[in-house]
């Protein structure tokens, strides 16, 4: 019964529109027939968490006769003299919507971008949208989306931008969606997408795959052209071999995996680099010296914001300057040796390293700063010195423990032995 009387005011509803116009809008181009469908079926699919007269729908009055200029969130383009087509659809405003997404959306042929904002949308995601051949955006974060990404997904190869971030959509990323030709942003983070990582497009700058349960090594080739990487918090494992090529990362997260072997020198002399995470996870060797990165490249320079975070490895070696004016640097919990070099000292005293974090590994001296400035954080506790009070009042809660490591480790390790 309510169908009939929802058909029934959707029929009224074209009548007005269509057949009774004021003769002063009897020549402007109209809403085509098929979206003004897609719109109604929208709008009965999905309400305003908070339903008061200024929520989002409140604009949205099927007696206007020109929907494309009243209705919230809709934007037209004029693709036919005489019918208007919706080329930009953006639904809900803060604090977001409720409902699904009806399959009726298909019906915006048009369509180039596809946004919602945050809300408590649930159910699938429509496989149809997949129909919508001209989509360049698909943005849907923060809601409560269900099930898998629509294989339909990888047959638009239009597509430049798709978030699908912080839902809870499951399975594996689809064949195919990873290699879409014009594919520039996949942000698919905080979900709970399992499986291997796909081949990735050779134009890809910016990938998100963060807080899922993806497991298996990296692609064998990563596109250069990438710029942001996280993978971090999944289950993946293997060497990083694939990731020397990345000559134009600025972001970098790998962390919390079980990735091993060593760490690609390259890395660390990509001059754009300013964001390395690669903590907790099973990484060894060493961090290559100034004069082992390429001789057409210098090591970055590292400034204001930057982060380096390798802690929590199994990191060995004495402590190159590589890493010299990092602002914060963590290097904690690894099996690193020898005297740190003066440089790091420096660095402190002038202010450009604001965190230096060097605790629980085998370090056996650090140069007396001139001045620690109070800003400062620098943790030197359980290492094979004595470390000076300036070294160990800043550490944090979970440094715990003796301030220096027990005499009989740092004679077995420094005599060829890892453990400890």
């Amino acid at each position: 019964m309510a169908n009939h009387r929802l058909c029934f005011c959707f029929c009224v509803f074209i009548l007005l529109f269509f057949l009774l116009p004021s003769p002063s809008l009897q020549q402007s181009p109209k809403l085509n027939f098929s979206d003004l469908k897609a719109l109604f079926a929208i709008k009965n699919s999905l309400t305003s968490i908070y339903n008061t007269r200024n929520s989002f729908f409140s604009t949205w009055d099927f007696t206007s006769p020109d929907p494309c200029s009243s209705f919230s969130g809709v934007t037209c383009s004029l693709l036919h003299p005489s019918s208007l087509r919706v080329t930009i659809l953006s639904l809900g405003n803060s604090p977001g919507l409720a409902g699904s997404l009806p399959a009726a959306i298909s019906g915006l042929t048009e369509l180039t971008q596809l946004i919602l904002a945050p809300g408590i949308v649930t159910g699938s995601i429509p496989p149809e949208i997949g129909k919508l051949a001209k989509l360049r955006v698909i943005s849907l974060p923060s809601n409560r989306f269900t099930g898998s990404i629509p294989a339909t997904f990888s047959s638009l190869n239009c597509l430049h931008t798709l978030d699908l971030s912080h839902n809870q959509l499951t399975g594996s990323v689809p064949p195919g969606l990873t290699e879409l030709p014009e594919l520039k942003v996949l942000i698919l983070a905080f979900n709970s997408i399992s499986g291997e990582l796909s081949p990735i497009s050779s134009q890809l700058l910016h990938l998100d795959l963060k807080n899922n349960v993806l497991t298996g090594p990296l692609p064998p080739s990563l596109p250069s052209s990438l710029r942001y990487l996280s993978l971090s918090n999944n289950r993946m494992w293997g060497p990083l071999n694939g990731l020397a090529t990345l000559t134009e990362l600025t972001f970098l997260d790998l962390s919390m995996n079980q990735f091993s072997g060593t760490i690609p020198g390259p890395l660390f002399f990509i001059p754009s680099l300013s964001s390395l995470f690669l903590q907790r996870n099973n990484l060894s060797g060493g961090i290559p010296q100034k004069d082992q990165g390429p001789l057409i490249s210098t090591p970055p320079s590292y400034g204001q914001g930057s982060i380096v975070d390798l802690s929590h490895n199994f990191l060995t070696g004495e402590l190159s300057t590589v890493l010299d004016g990092v602002e914060s640097l963590f290097l904690n919990n690894n099996r690193l040796m020898g005297t740190v070099p003066e440089e790091y000292a420096k660095s402190v005293c002038r202010g450009s390293t604001k965190t230096l974090y060097l605790q629980h590994n085998y370090l056996t001296g650090f140069p007396h700063p001139d001045v620690v400035p109070d800003t400062a954080s620098l943790c030197l506790s359980y290492n094979c010195m004595v470390p000076p009070l300036w070294g160990v009042m800043t550490c944090p809660a979970s440094s715990g423990g003796p301030m220096s490591r027990p005499t009989a480790q740092c004679s077995v390790f420094n005599n060829g032995s890892s453990k400890g």
